[in-house]
């Protein structure tokens, strides 16, 4: 696992190295993304330390997505309610993804849990910040 980490990681470094000396109007990681791609066309398979790493991260993607959206609202200068809304929508919309993925139902039934989740922290997180501040 740490192979494959140490790899993707590297492609991200080849990618700012260019993105700063050679096309600085491209982000580093993107162009790194490129050469990964390239790498792997050129391999004509994924690596299995690679595919490792990749399907770990995809599984937990959402949870990656929480601070970014709570980051985004914050540098709006968004309501603090609504920062606080969002990043319990977020956590709790995850976790419910996680749970439906893990049950493996039909795809609305994942969206319903998805929703419902979402629905259940906006009801209770006003009671909880109340309680607690």
């Amino acid at each position: 696992m740490i192979h494959g980490l140490l790899q993707l990681l590297l492609f991200q470094a080849l990618g700012e190295v260019l993105s700063a000396f050679a096309i600085p109007f491209i982000p580093g990681p993107l162009v790194g993304l490129v050469l990964l791609l390239a790498f792997l066309g050129w391999r004509g398979r994924v690596p299995a330390a690679i595919d490792q790493v990749g399907s770990t991260i995809l599984q937990h993607l959402g949870l990656l997505f929480v601070p970014a959206s709570v980051g985004v609202l914050r540098e709006l200068s968004a309501d603090e309610a609504q920062v606080r809304g969002t990043w319990a929508k977020s956590v709790t919309a995850s976790i419910g993804m996680g749970i439906a993925e893990r049950i493996q139902p039909p795809p609305t039934l994942t969206a319903i849990v998805a929703v419902s989740t979402g629905v259940l922290s906006a009801m209770v997180l006003p009671v909880v910040v109340m309680r607690g501040g």
